[in-house]
């Protein structure tokens, strides 16, 4: 088992465990967002997003969209770790 199944089983596991939890991150963020996520004293990019919608019309755009970029590349990297990890451990590409 060790030997055939392992291997082949391996790297779908690893990509769609990163997908989930970058899935995650974003689930956290959204509903940080909304208002129902993890307390609004603990920071959160989700929070920060929201906070800063108040000040997006007054000028200060900033506030917004660093958190929200931040968000983006936190998932995309999650993401683009677990198309790492499958070409790592894809026994076909040996």
């Amino acid at each position: 088992m060790l030997k055939h199944v392992l291997p082949n089983v391996l790297g779908p596991v690893m990509v769609l465990a990163t997908i989930q939890v970058g899935q995650a991150i974003l689930t956290e963020a959204t509903l940080s967002f909304l208002g129902v996520g993890v307390p609004p004293t603990s920071p959160s990019l989700g929070t920060l997003i929201r906070v800063g919608n108040d000040f997006l019309f007054s000028g200060e755009w900033w506030i917004t969209i660093f958190p929200g970029l931040m968000l983006v590349l936190i998932a995309l990297s999650v993401n683009l770790l677990g198309d790492w990890l499958r070409d790592a451990v894809n026994p076909r590409l040996r």
